[in-house]
């Protein structure tokens, strides 16, 4: 049998770190030839994750600009990618998540006649509008998609309720465990010393992060008065924040958190440094939703700010609580974890839904058995 030919295709931050050990991995088998197609919807950060896990992308649109819309986003990829793709002609397209990129990759794919593997596929919030763009990205992928991969049976719960065809669904485990794994050290030194010089042995540290385009405005506001009441409640808590570099949030922080002692305000930060503090943290407060996955791993309990989630299995094993969007309940929220050691270590001990860091070596064995047949 020929190579399998396989185009990977992605532009944040997010999808490179969960592609990044599906990509090594294909590129480790010799019945594949593995291409790597970056949009670079965003550029630096992406270029950081390229940098960390040694990948060198075939092919980089090189897209982002600045104040660029999701239709800007879109076309240019579309078009970028049309060029690729009849050149590479690959037997396979491989998408992550729930992007801009991941759902433009499938759409050429799709004119293209080209089959599409989709990573982390199934995740539903059931709220068009909360993730946005997200929610609606991810469900028309999809709708392209020949080999679904999905992270959790709770994922392929929701495929097939969709109408997918089970046998063309994998539960895999999520790639990020991969990532993760490879890159957090117990030995590890920041290159910011100021993270450096906090004990977090006897200091309750909270990571937190913030910028959701739905948390702008008011539940921003409500989300660092609340951490500013915890930090005055709470001697021992110190709270460290990568500011995103959106105007709107890092204002708002500024003024709301710029002046406080136990407060570090810093830039945002690469994975593998980001990565490592996570595992030195204490709790975990996010609206993000990769960390959801990842900080169960590292035993870290996490309080999600944002209003729904599509990543049920965490709430439900313990590991992630929801705690909203409002002043009041991510304050008593927290300080309950902060101060109660059986709350706490209810969360630190329970299971992770997310997998065991094997997810990228299932997905490959996956794309080779169906070519096979």
């Amino acid at each position: 049998m020929s190579k399998v030919k396989i185009l990977s295709i992605f532009g944040t931050r997010p999808e490179a770190i969960k592609m990044a050990p599906v990509v090594r991995s294909l590129q480790d088998h010799e019945e594949i030839e593995s291409s790597l197609c970056v949009t670079a919807q965003h550029r630096e950060m992406l270029d950081q994750v390229l940098e960390l896990f040694s990948l060198k992308p075939d092919h980089d649109l090189n897209i982002m600009q600045p104040g660029q819309t999701l239709s800007e986003i879109t076309a240019r990829a579309l078009r970028g990618l049309e060029d690729v793709i009849k050149a590479v002609q690959p037997h396979m397209i491989l998408v992550h998540g729930d992007t801009t990129t991941t759902f433009t990759g499938a759409l050429a794919a799709f004119y293209q006649q080209v089959k599409v593997g989709h990573v982390e596929a199934g995740l539903r919030s059931d709220n068009m509008y909360s993730p946005y763009p997200e929610e609606i990205n991810r469900v028309l992928t999809g709708r392209l998609t020949h080999l679904h991969f999905a992270p959790t049976e709770g994922n392929r719960r929701n495929l097939l309720a969709e109408g997918i065809k089970e046998d063309t669904i994998l539960v895999t485990g999520n790639t990020v465990i991969d990532a993760l794994l490879q890159v957090v050290k117990t030995d590890y030194i920041f290159e910011d010393d100021r993270l450096n010089q906090i004990d977090y042995a006897k200091r309750k540290v909270i990571l937190l992060t913030a910028h959701r385009r739905e948390n702008l405005g008011q539940p921003m506001i409500n989300i660092f008065t609340a951490m500013k009441e915890i930090v005055e409640k709470n001697e021992d808590v110190e709270v460290i924040f990568p500011v995103h570099l959106n105007p709107k949030v890092q204002a708002l922080a500024h003024e709301i958190l710029g002046n406080m002692e136990r407060v570090h305000l810093i830039k945002p930060l690469e994975y593998e440094p980001f990565a490592n503090l996570m595992a030195k943290s204490y709790l975990i407060l996010t609206d993000s939703g990769g960390i959801q996955e990842e900080a169960p791993a590292l035993g870290k309990p996490v309080l999600v700010l944002r209003t729904e989630t599509e990543r049920p299995e965490a709430v439900q094993a313990g590991t992630v609580k929801m705690a909203g969007i409002e002043k009041e309940a991510i304050f008593e929220m927290a300080h309950e974890l902060i101060n109660d050691p059986h709350a706490y270590a209810k969360m630190e001990n329970a299971v992770n839904p997310y997998g065991d860091g094997e997810a990228s070596q299932r997905i490959v064995e996956a794309i080779l058995e169906y070519f096979k047949k």
